[in-house]
């Protein structure tokens, strides 16, 4: 049996993970609001806040249920792209 998480890390590593550009780079397309709150340095409580009062600070896609985070956007905020 195999596990597939999102973003490429694992459960719990989004909190205790130093981010550096190229961390943040190869998460790919999109993340989780959970691992974007980790980069820009917010809580898993107040992320899921910010995203469902439309106050996180970057844009966020829905789909269903889920927020996805376009990591572009994460870098731009953060002035790097």
């Amino acid at each position: 049996m195999s596990t597939t998480t999102t973003g490429g890390r694992n459960p719990g590593q989004a909190l205790d993970q130093v981010w550096t550009i190229e961390a943040v780079r190869e998460l790919g397309v999109t993340t989780d609001v959970e691992t974007a709150g980790a980069i820009l340095g917010i809580g898993r409580t107040k992320a899921y806040e910010l995203a469902k009062t439309n106050e996180f600070p970057v844009r966020l896609l829905r789909v269903g249920r889920r927020y996805l985070v376009p990591v572009p956007a994460i870098l731009k905020l953060l002035a790097i792209e």
